[in-house]
């Protein structure tokens, strides 16, 4: 082991190395994040793909993962991998960095930063850090000198924050960002409609029969119109499936718009899911009406989603045109009095801040059906106490909520909570799927409203309904 002063520095034999950000856990200490940046000879990211953290843990090179956090005996460990062998070309330094949530790095007892050798485990480096009034903080950087690596200890802190720091290395967080949103993306050609499922007759609508129309959908296109009306049945025909025929519910619709969701965004994916979840509302709803939130770093409520508005709507609300790693103060120019600016909802993932925002909703406007929200979210878990502890609260309130996956990635608690003990009643359901726009209508129905029926009986039986 070589312990190091700040400014010291050392070589780099290792082809993998493990950075291990260290610290002690107690009442008050803020949450630390660690992170990576890649940087070219010119000291910059070329863009926002080279900066590494938990929310965009593996850059696409493979060559920098965040692994994430390991709690032991009252020491949480957040760890970077960084396989020197396999980093592009122009990238010629990788600065190690970390932020804090909730206050500063001299609240932070015990930081040390770590440098091992991933294959032995063998440590390379030892840096004890200290801060006082930071909320940013470079702990040590990798860089390449006459073709060897080395490491040094940097220990440099920024009391503007991870804005401050993102700055001195090419990350834009200008107020006025001079790029304009791109112009709305087509959206993806809606799955070809397939014959009506043979099974049990679809179950009525609150309003009518399943081909009543719902207010507004007279005024969709047709070839809307039609897939709308073929998507209600099905939603009907899964209802029956599972005993709820005749069931009516406030549906809520929770979309993830974290930095990891542009690509869904981009190829058309998270419109589709909106279009697909509207003959969810026109089944259940009363009036086909959906409360819809957004979020990433920050809830943001979008505008009420109506029927007969759905294209617009999905043009208008559906998109990540402005996300950004820091938001401006000033609105963004060019975005509708209704639009959000997506600079504002950040890119991380803080899905327990949007859980209070809705629960926050439900209790403020009480209707006598029940809410089923809709949550969909590409993974990236990691606040999983909170979301523990919101839905935890929320069992005593009349909410189911079904989450969906939309990737590959870490769910963390969402995977668990079937298994979640404690409560008089299973509020929650779960599943993921690899790709949503290849699971057909009939089969994302199915696995969507096979647990909320059970639950309505259970939170009856409970006095919740």
């Amino acid at each position: 082991m070589t312990a190091l002063s700040k400014g010291a520095n050392l070589p780099v034999d290792a082809t993998v190395v493990r950075v291990e950000l260290t610290w002690s856990e107690g009442p008050g200490v803020p949450d630390v994040d660690a992170s990576a940046l890649l940087l070219t000879a010119a000291g910059r990211v070329r863009d926002d793909g080279d900066f590494v953290f938990y929310n965009q843990p593996h850059h696409a090179s493979k060559a920098v993962s965040h692994l994430g956090k390991q709690r032991s005996a009252g020491t949480t460990t957040d760890t970077v991998t960084v396989e020197l062998g396999a980093l592009e070309a122009a990238i010629e330094r990788i600065v190690l960095c970390a932020s804090a949530d909730g206050g500063t790095f001299g609240q932070v007892p015990g930081l040390v930063l770590r440098v091992l050798d991933e294959r032995t485990r063998a440590e390379i480096a030892h840096f004890v850090m200290e801060a006082g009034t930071e909320t940013a903080f470079i702990g040590g950087e990798l860089y390449l000198r006459q073709g060897k690596w080395k490491f040094r200890a940097v220990g440099q802190g920024y009391a503007s924050g991870l804005a401050g720091l993102a700055t001195d290395f090419g990350i834009t967080v200008d107020e006025e960002d001079a790029v304009e949103p791109p112009a709305p993306v087509a959206q993806s050609p809606a799955p070809v409609a397939q014959p009506a499922p043979s099974g049990p007759p679809a179950a009525p609508h609150a309003g009518g029969g399943a081909h009543s129309l719902t207010k507004g959908e007279e005024h969709l296109p047709v070839d809307m119109r039609k897939r709308l009306d073929l998507r209600k049945q099905q939603v009907a025909v899964s209802l029956t499936k599972h005993g709820a025929t005749g069931i009516t519910a406030r549906v809520i619709l929770v979309l993830d718009a974290s930095g990891s969701m542009s690509f869904l965004y981009s190829r058309g994916v998270v419109a589709d899911v909106v279009e697909r979840m509207a003959a969810v509302a026109a089944q259940l709803d009363d009036d086909g009406d959906m409360q819809a939130w957004t979020f990433a770093s920050n809830p943001a409520r979008l505008p009420d989603f109506r029927i007969g508005e759905l294209p617009d709507w999905i043009q208008l609300h559906v998109r990540c045109g402005e996300m950004s790693l820091f938001g401006g103060k000033k609105r963004k120019k060019g975005l509708a009095d209704s639009q959000v600016d997506m600079r504002s909802v950040g890119i991380q993932n803080e899905e327990q801040k949007v859980i209070a925002e809705v629960r926050a909703y439900v209790r403020q406007t009480p209707v006598t059906a029940p809410t089923l929200v809709l949550f969909f979210s590409d993974g990236g878990i990691y606040r999983n106490a909170q979301i523990e502890k919101e839905l935890r609260e929320a069992v005593d309130e009349p909410i189911f909520w079904q989450f969906v996956g939309l990737g590959k990635s870490n769910y963390g608690v969402l995977e668990r909570l079937d298994t979640l003990s404690g409560r008089r009643v299973d509020n929650t359901g779960f599943f993921a799927v690899d790709d949503i726009s290849t699971v057909p209508d009939q089969e994302l129905y199915d696995r969507l409203l096979s647990e909320f029926p059970q639950w309505t009986v259970a939170a009856r039986g409970a006095g919740l309904l």
